[in-house]
């Protein structure tokens, strides 16, 4: 319980801010729920290998209960597109592509 204590000590304030009272239930819930609110994780597979379908099979949560993003090799004039819009804002010229590697 020394754990908790000390949780419940250094998150006394921002619970009282909230407008929570200063009970052990209540400081505990504020910290499960500043806990979900803020943790996130990322997790990493290769989809190459049979071992990836089988963690699937294994862990369905995986798939149900998570974002998948799937990242495959952007062309070069994609990724100029994309890079000239966002800096087009600076304010300075870009150039028409003429030198870059392709």
């Amino acid at each position: 319980n020394s754990d908790l204590s000390t949780i419940f000590e250094n998150i006394r304030p921002r619970a009282k801010q909230a407008g929570m009272d200063g009970s052990k239930e209540a400081l505990y819930n504020f910290f499960v729920q500043e806990v979900r609110r803020n943790m996130h994780i990322v997790l990493s597979f290769s989809p190459v290998s049979n071992s990836f379908r089988e963690r699937l099979r294994k862990f369905p949560s995986l798939v149900n209960c998570t974002t998948i993003d799937w990242f495959t090799r952007w062309p070069n004039d994609a990724l100029h597109t994309v890079a000239a819009t966002f800096l087009s804002h600076l304010g300075s010229k870009h150039d028409d592509g003429k030198g870059r590697d392709e």
